[in-house]
């Protein structure tokens, strides 16, 4: 099963890190999916973003959802340092690892 994929603004974090669920975005993705969040629940996140050339190129990242009862809104729990472009995604190599061929990085 593919986890939904659902809007996030990357600047609506809580104190812990934690995404809100709340944001204009967001709510219309959930609506228009029918997606009921729920403790536990895996999201694929998302933003839009500009790549070096001023080209859409979406952030996104992975989520997992809980409520908040300080916040009283629903969250998602991300790791930082794994937000990515879709770009970065599309040039990945099967292995995921980058490969050196001539003194540059390339994709195997």
């Amino acid at each position: 099963m593919v986890n939904p994929k659902v809007y996030v603004d990357f600047h609506n974090a809580d104190a812990n890190g934690r995404l809100r669920l709340n944001c204009v975005g967001t709510v219309e993705d959930l609506a228009r999916q029918g997606i009921a969040l729920s403790e536990g629940m895996l999201l694929n996140l998302y933003s839009d973003d500009l790549d070096a050339n001023g080209q859409p190129d979406e952030l996104r990242v992975n989520g997992v959802v809980s409520f908040s009862e300080e916040e009283h809104c629903w969250v998602a729990a991300i790791d930082w340092s794994t937000i990515r472009h879709a770009s970065e995604e599309q040039m990945a190599p099967a292995d995921g690892i980058k490969h050196l061929s001539n003194d540059r990085v390339t994709d195997r």
